[in-house]
């Protein structure tokens, strides 16, 4: 007969539970030890009448009194302590189909995790911690604050505050509450003064109002939301992404850096840099010297890995960490950005800026076997493609894994993701 699973979770070990159970039933057997001497001594001194004699069970043998009295204390305690901790806990699980030894044991679980950091923005870095949030809360995500489009360049522009919305994206992906909550953090205002804005992106910048600054107001607005991890933006500066083309063109603006000029020609990017330059944020310095394994990508080459890493102090700050580093290679190329490029040609763009032996790992995909959507092929984008000399001359170990969404082949999928990273790199 097999244990049911949510019964056999409070056997496993690490809960911080069974100890004091254990101590529990130790005093409950001080005490019933103590009250069994005193009915042993009124039974020696006091005269009962004859009906009594049978409800002592002394019929019955002493082994086998002892055997169901204590079958008997230890159901009745087990019961007793099941209905205490649905009192007691009840009013504060409300909504969750969890159960406690669950919570318990993914609580524990979770803080004995690796402390990793995320390096990115976007849809790619959210994709990231969705997944990682399964195996360890002790994550810092690291994020762009170059973001100057849609809802969250309106409200830099107006407010003069960090953007946003990459930061809003990484709060839900590590978020742990109910999936009413991460879509209304998400959804998105179509009519009157409010179109294009995210409840979200309203929701951080009321925070900051609050609180006083951007940095608490993503604190604050991640305890609301129970984050399992913190996030902190790469600098405090407000800047601006600016990229020089192989044509001589500059192109400032993050949202502006991927389109084509206006004879239809998209260019080469030669290299991008921050206006003005920024130093890198003494929060995200820390965790990244006290890491364990540090990821970068998967996500916008050149507008949302680049900007975080061209910080200054950032280069440095990775060199010096003792931590394990790995770089998620995307599975597919952005139009404007990385045209054509294969893996080696992606790190050839992160050299080019920080200089090489940056990384030990490097995660591709290798599952090609789903075909890009019709609307990704017209507007240009194609697989990016492993080749031998992403290995040449570098002290990197090139991991090939299935890591693609099967729903959205040209994303990562953080199931996937997650566990190759944890069970072949850091368990390697």
């Amino acid at each position: 007969m097999r244990m049911n699973p949510r019964l056999a979770r409070w056997f496993t070990p690490g809960l911080h539970v069974k100890r004091w159970l254990l101590l529990l039933m130790v005093g409950m057997v001080l005490i019933s030890l103590g009250v069994g001497y005193l009915l042993r001594n009124a039974y020696y001194t006091i005269t009962f009448p004859k009906w009594v004699g049978p409800l002592t069970l002394q019929f019955l043998g002493r082994p086998i009194r002892a055997v169901l009295f204590g079958a008997m204390g230890i159901s009745l305690m087990a019961f007793a302590l099941y209905k205490l901790t649905q009192s007691v806990l009840g009013p504060f699980m409300l909504g969750n189909d969890r159960t406690l030894a669950e919570i318990i044991y993914n609580f524990r679980f979770l803080q004995k995790g690796p402390r990793i950091v995320a390096v990115g923005g976007g849809t790619g870095l959210s994709t990231l911690l969705r997944g990682l949030k399964k195996y360890t809360q002790n994550l810092t995500a690291i994020v762009t604050v170059a973001d100057d489009g849609g809802s969250s360049g309106r409200l830099r522009a107006e407010y003069r505050i960090l953007p946003p919305g990459d930061f809003r994206q990484c709060i839900t992906a590590l978020a742990d509450v109910e999936p009413l909550m991460s879509t209304l953090f998400q959804h998105r205002f179509k009519e009157g003064s409010l179109n294009g804005h995210s409840f979200g992106n309203l929701f951080i910048m009321a925070m900051a109002e609050i609180t006083g600054d951007f940095e608490h107001a993503i604190r604050e607005s991640g305890r609301v939301l129970a984050v399992r991890g913190q996030i902190v933006p790469s600098t405090l500066r407000d800047v601006t992404l600016m990229a020089e083309m192989d044509s001589g063109e500059t192109r400032v603006g993050e949202s502006n850096i991927p389109h084509p000029n206006g004879n239809g020609v998209t260019g080469t990017i030669k290299r991008v840099f921050l206006e003005p330059e920024p130093t890198i944020n003494p929060e995200a310095e820390e965790a990244i010297l006290n890491a364990e394994m540090i990821i970068i990508g998967p996500g916008s080459l050149y507008t949302s890995i680049l900007p975080n890493l061209i910080v200054d102090g950032m280069a440095e700050a990775l060199k010096a960490s003792p931590a394990i580093k790995v770089y998620v290679c995307n599975v597919a190329t952005q139009p404007g950005e990385t045209d054509a490029f294969r893996v080696s040609d992606h790190l050839k763009a992160i050299e080019g800026h920080l200089g090489s032996n940056i990384f030990d790992f490097v995660l591709v995909n290798s599952n090609h076997n789903y075909a890009l959507p019709p609307s990704a092929q017209e507007a240009g984008i194609g697989r990016v493609l492993f080749d031998q000399e992403t290995a040449h001359g570098r002290s990197i170990h090139v991991l090939l894994a299935d890591v693609v969404n099967p729903r959205i082949s040209s994303h990562h999928e953080p199931d996937k993701l997650a566990k190759v990273i944890m069970r072949k790199v850091w368990k390697a």
